[in-house]
């Protein structure tokens, strides 16, 4: 729907619609841009307070993907009244206060609505250097693609929905998907990168595709080197999929190239759409092995090159080892 918006011609704005960005950058004066984004989303899990962790997290993201800092956030909250008592909505917005805590702001307004179902998520704005802002299209030739979460929360979270998980798997993704990628960031701006995303709905595969389409490149993702939570292959080999993943699958399937030993779950895991993942990076490969490890240092969960940007287009999936 956004490309159905009319560029922009405001020489002030450095990143806007044309090239699918995490977030919109507004040059302020010469050493200060303003990042600003939105995401909100149905539940993922059952517990309110960590419904509100996992959503707050997830908008945050998309400013940490920019290079930039979160200054302040504000609520967007829909709820069904009449349905799910308004303390249930409180323990909502408390967890996404908290993290909103952790990240080193505060929630100072927002907006609700009375909504069939419920539904949180924030505004984010952020602040950035115009010179160090991370857009999605900047990637070069020979860069390593590093990530920083394992991929599968939606298969896992699929599971849980069909009762196939245990207490532990639901404490394991809700974990995943709070972990703020602010400590990605750091790495990232400590070491330099080229290129920077974060996987979200689109998943790996489309999100990695973006990150190509805007360089005008191709890449190359390593399937074996791709790391996966812990007992999402075994859900995806069993059938068990969002609905997200045959669609993401079907939105670029054009542009992958495989050979038979890429497996069909193979396939399911990489387009499985996640919530709150991590960022990827387009790195140089000299700076590759100093990102992983700035990003083991900082506390991020993963420090994985999982491939890399050629010449041409499209995305070839093949294994390394």
């Amino acid at each position: 729907m956004l490309a159905e918006l009319p560029d922009t011609v405001d020489p002030r704005l450095i990143v806007g619609l044309r090239t699918g960005d995490d977030a919109a950058v507004y040059k302020i004066r010469d050493d200060l841009a303003m990042v600003q984004t939105v995401d909100f989303f149905l539940p993922i899990v059952d517990d309110a307070f960590d419904f509100g962790r996992v959503a707050a997290a997830n908008a945050l993201s998309d400013v940490y993907a920019m290079g930039a800092d979160p200054v302040l956030a504000l609520a967007v909250i829909g709820w069904p009244r009449s349905v799910i008592p308004m303390e249930v909505a409180a323990q909502v917005m408390a967890g996404g206060a908290a993290v909103c805590a952790e990240a080193g702001i505060q929630i100072v307004g927002g907006h609700s609505i009375d909504d069939p179902e419920p539904k949180f998520g924030l505004v984010v704005s952020g602040l950035v250097h115009p010179d160090q802002v991370l857009r999605n299209s900047g990637a070069k030739a020979g860069d390593q693609l590093v990530l920083t979460k394992p991929i599968g929360i939606g298969a896992l979270a699929q599971g849980v929905k069909k009762g196939l998980v245990g207490d532990d798997v639901v404490a394991r993704i809700v974990e995943v998907m709070t972990h703020l990628n602010r400590a990605a960031a750091e790495a990232a701006r400590e070491v330099g990168v080229h290129a920077a995303t974060d996987v979200t709905g689109f998943s790996l595969l489309g999100h990695t595709l973006e990150m190509t389409r805007g360089a005008e490149l191709g890449a190359t993702v390593w399937v074996d080197q791709v790391p996966i939570l812990e007992g999402a292959r075994e859900l995806v080999e069993q059938g068990v999929s969002p609905g997200a993943t045959s669609r993401n699958l079907a939105h670029f399937g054009e542009s992958l190239k495989y050979s038979e030993a890429i497996t069909d779950a193979d396939l399911r895991l990489l387009a499985d759409p996640q919530t709150s993942g991590g960022l990827l990076f387009a790195v140089a490969p000299d700076r590759a092995q100093a990102l992983c490890d700035a990003l083991t240092a900082h506390g991020a969960l993963a420090s994985a090159v999982v491939g890399e940007m050629t010449e041409g287009s499209g995305l070839r999936l093949c294994r390394r080892g």
